[in-house]
């Protein structure tokens, strides 16, 4: 089975001036490969995005531990959809304005986490709200699901240059936050759920650091 990509861009990332300088030929800002400077940062290396080169999942053992919300973070599944939409100029702009929606929900450093056991265990806060339950983890292409008392939740962990990235389409990303992290304000789930879906392809979640 092909290997799913994800291009990812955090609000937080940092340049990454050296990477595949030489070996990889020539990246350029929309080739699904590239992240040059911008005003959020420039981004991780040449292709982050392919399992080809590197890899950019983690294995069950790097997943375990406390993982603690860092950033938005967005993805599109593959190099065609980010380039479709426009490369990484609306991959950034879709990360740009997770920001002031996850501000008005209140998500911030000290109210969401999620810690992941070997026993394939998880507890988790959202927006402050604690919920846990079991998961299940495919390291081959990321795909991980969320089993709580109520549902399953599905969604896509990928190496940032700072940690995780865990992200959701939008319906994922609404039970997410609506059902799990009890969000009130629909308006600004609403507007996550808008960039989600706004673009093919397109994912959004959260960044996290141990």
């Amino acid at each position: 089975m092909k290997k799913t990509v994800f291009i990812i861009a955090t609000a937080l990332a940092v340049a990454c001036t050296s990477c595949f300088s030489t070996g990889m030929g020539t990246s350029t800002a929309n080739s699904g490969y590239g992240y040059g400077n911008n005003g959020l940062g420039g981004i991780l290396g040449s292709v982050l995005g392919s399992v080809l080169f590197g890899g950019m999942t983690f294995d069950q053992s790097s997943l375990v531990g406390n993982w603690n919300y860092n950033a938005p973070s967005a993805a599109f599944t593959t190099e065609q959809t980010l380039n479709k939409a426009g490369g990484i100029n609306a991959l950034n702009n879709i990360t740009a304005q997770l920001a002031p929606s996850y501000n008005s929900i209140g998500i911030n450093k000290k109210n969401t986490f999620f810690n992941f056991a070997r026993d394939n265990k998880f507890n988790a806060q959202v927006n402050g709200i604690p919920f846990n339950g079991t998961y299940a983890y495919n390291p081959q292409n990321g795909e991980i699901t969320l089993k709580t008392a109520t549902e399953s939740i599905k969604g896509n962990v990928t190496k940032t240059q700072n940690g995780m990235g865990l992200m959701f389409d939008s319906k994922q990303m609404t039970n997410l936050l609506q059902k799990e992290g009890k969000v009130t304000d629909k308006q600004a789930v609403t507007a996550v759920s808008t960039l989600a879906k706004s673009t093919d392809g397109a994912r959004v979640g959260f960044e996290f650091t141990k």
